[in-house]
């Protein structure tokens, strides 16, 4: 079956085009055309109505949605319900992510994660195990009584996973960089937070294949005159990628437009760190014993330690706009070919071109949502 998005403004290699029609073929795009094109008259035809098209937008770190926590029930149910709550805000792709739990709940998760991939559940890429390799002291909402050193014996359980991708963030000072560089030979991409490395410890964990930065400036140890740190090893090095949280709330507006002065834009992307709340109208959820309330759109615990988002996808490309003063194409590159470029599945995942998949997001002059693709088949 072949469709034919006809009248839309679409993001490409150029930047916005109009008078343009992508051609759908099964689950990949066949190709950008003229609409006088002989294919076209074949086609079923959906009027875009002069809307915006973008790339599919790609989550590296969703702990939940829907009202679900992954952490809670780590089952492909769980991970379907998710992705159908992400979907609706134009997250075509998505890393279920569990937060620092004990070893056992780290394999069920693994294995969640293998099923729905086996399966071809829409929007899977894999997962991302953030802990519980984590330095006590920048632990957040991590519950401390899972929280340990990362040895070698370690490496078989988390390189488990066949199909997909696997991010594990850890501190670099709770494991050793030969363990990292063993982590990143079989396949992990190590991603560094809730740290207090210095900078030494951190581009010697570069060096060994780390990879990026999970949620650049939170949990981490704060960039000083004399001690530039995790932060500055992060801003310094121009090869690894940041996540970024753009909810107004997690870092200063000010302090990430500064970071994206330091270092190009195509090394930062766009991350949730998302609750059950989104997609949800509960006001509060238990996050490992504790309840976490959602106040003014900001999830925090008992103490008023910040717990995870509900921000959604959608949310941040506008925050991106509104907050940090990027253009509409940069904002989406950073929810989708950034991303996707982390996750090396840059030649398949997060532009509109030919060959790629189908994963689209269909969006309004406010950036709200209007469709989404998956795989060619729209929702």
């Amino acid at each position: 079956m072949r469709t034919a998005l006809v009248n839309g403004r679409l993001l490409t290699a150029l930047g916005l085009v109009s008078g343009q029609t992508l051609l759908l073929s099964g689950t990949r795009i066949e190709a950008l055309v003229d609409p006088t094109d002989s294919r076209c008259s074949e086609a079923v035809i959906v009027d875009l109505k002069g809307q915006l098209l973008l790339p599919g937008f790609i989550d590296v770190q969703v702990n939940g949605g829907g009202g679900v926590l992954f952490n809670d029930d780590p089952s492909p149910e769980s991970i379907r319900a998710i992705g159908a709550a992400h979907r609706r805000f134009g997250t075509t792709g998505f890393l279920p992510t569990l937060i620092s739990d004990d070893l056992d709940a780290i394999g069920r998760a693994i294995t969640a994660v293998q099923s729905a991939l086996d399966a071809g559940m829409p929007g899977v890429l894999g997962i991302h195990i953030e802990g519980p390799f984590l330095n006590w002291v920048r632990r957040g909402v991590h519950d401390s009584k899972h929280l340990r050193l990362l040895d070698t014996s370690l490496v078989s359980l988390l390189s488990r996973l066949r199909g997909g991708r696997t991010v594990l963030t850890l501190a670099p000072e709770m494991t050793t960089p030969e363990i990292i560089a063993k982590l990143a030979a079989v396949g992990i991409l190590v991603s560094a937070g809730h740290s207090d490395a210095s900078f030494g410890e951190t581009t010697a964990a570069i060096a060994n294949g780390l990879r990026g930065f999970t949620h650049l400036f939170n949990a981490m140890a704060r960039l000083e005159p004399r001690d530039p740190g995790i932060v500055g090893a992060a801003l310094y090095d121009e090869k690894t990628w940041c996540g970024i949280i753009v909810d107004g709330h997690h870092v200063d507006p000010v302090m990430l437009k500064l970071a994206l002065r330091c270092k190009r834009h195509d090394r930062f992307m766009l991350v949730t760190d998302a609750m059950p709340a989104v997609g949800s109208t509960e006001p509060t959820f238990v996050l490992q014993g504790r309840t976490i309330r959602v106040v003014d759109g900001v999830c925090r615990d008992e103490n008023g330690t910040l717990a995870g988002t509900a921000l959604d996808m959608a949310a941040a490309v506008r925050n991106a706009v509104s907050m940090l003063g990027l253009d509409i194409v940069e904002a989406a590159r950073m929810a989708s070919e950034y991303p996707a470029e982390f996750l090396g599945l840059g030649s398949e995942l997060g532009r509109i071109a030919p060959g790629y998949r189908a994963n689209l997001v269909l969006m309004d002059d406010e950036f709200k949502v209007q469709k989404t693709w998956i795989e060619g088949l729209a929702s």
